[in-house]
């Protein structure tokens, strides 16, 4: 066999060491077994090719084993590519994109078809069968307009256009997919009142789908090794109240706030582990997942 990037050469690992590696991951099948696994999917495992075909590969071989994986992507850098090409400049204020009519309207092709679509090919071409959807199928994400008060004057409001926080998640349609033999791959866009839609944060929607539909684990794959302490050292398991003292000492700032805090209400709120892990690491998902070995932050809601 030819060997690729991709398909790295493991003549000198002996048959017994191979035997015992898949050995060690038999109780971890076990005990996950019928368990759903939700996925927030981003940043450079998104991006590059040899860890798309990673992730694909993976997210193939949990629902092989009977797991039943649910897959929610962002999509960033693929609307500022978007809305560069038709001549418009990305607005953010407090790190929140600026969404009017004309945005949405990119952000949802950018998201509901070609990321998303990107996605469903890549399983599909790894031996799944995905289904791609967004918040409007089977009536998933009901969601509101954002309200963002000032940072600095809470009585003052920025109005940042068709972005939406969720009202609620009706799970319905994710779990007939995934009680048959598909993957839903899940764009964060939801839907209000008049039928308007909303762009939301992909961290948000994949948390509170987690919680939704009582999954097992909740995994974010982000561009660290995880929550780190301030001298720099991974944090790998981590409990609610422990959260709330890195907060308040700012250990926890910038980007991955609204991450760790999706991730605590989803612990919080009956999903058994939270783990923020390294999506630039090959296979970090099944390393996670199948070994004792810690790749990322390890959340517990006690």
């Amino acid at each position: 066999m030819k060997h690729t990037a991709a398909t790295p050469n493991l003549d000198h690992v002996t048959p017994r060491d191979k035997a015992e590696i898949l050995s060690q991951a038999l109780p971890y099948i076990r005990k996950y077994h019928g368990k759903t696994i939700v996925i927030k999917y981003g940043g450079n495992a998104m991006t590059d090719p040899a860890l798309q075909q990673d992730f694909a590969e993976d997210v193939v071989l949990l629902k092989l084993v009977g797991m039943n994986p649910v897959v929610v992507h962002g999509g960033g850098p693929q609307i500022d590519e978007a809305l560069a090409r038709i001549g418009k400049k990305g607005t953010f204020i407090q790190g929140m994109r600026v969404t009017d009519e004309e945005t949405m309207g990119v952000v949802e092709w950018v998201l509901g078809g070609e990321v998303q679509q990107d996605i469903v090919s890549l399983i599909n071409a790894a031996g799944g069968k995905a289904v791609g959807l967004t918040g409007f199928d089977g009536g998933m994400i009901r969601a509101r307009k954002l309200r963002m008060p000032d940072k600095d004057d809470p009585s003052k409001e920025h109005d940042i256009g068709q972005v939406g926080e969720i009202e609620s998640i009706d799970p319905s349609v994710v779990k007939a997919l995934q009680d048959d033999a598909f993957i839903p791959v899940v764009s964060p866009i939801g839907f209000g009142a008049d039928h308007q839609s909303f762009n939301i944060n992909a961290d948000l929607v994949a948390a509170k789908l987690a919680e939704v539909l009582k999954a097992e684990k909740l995994m974010m794959l982000t561009n660290t090794p995880g929550v780190l302490d301030k001298a720099g050292q991974l944090l790998t398991d981590l409990t609610a109240r422990r959260i709330d003292e890195l907060f308040a000492d700012g250990t926890i700032s910038g980007g991955m706030l609204p991450k760790i805090a999706g991730a605590l209400d989803a612990a919080k709120s009956g999903v058994n582990a939270v783990h923020i892990i390294d999506g630039r690491v090959p296979h970090a998902m099944l390393l996670e997942i199948l070994t004792d070995q810690a790749y990322g932050t390890m959340i517990r809601s006690h």
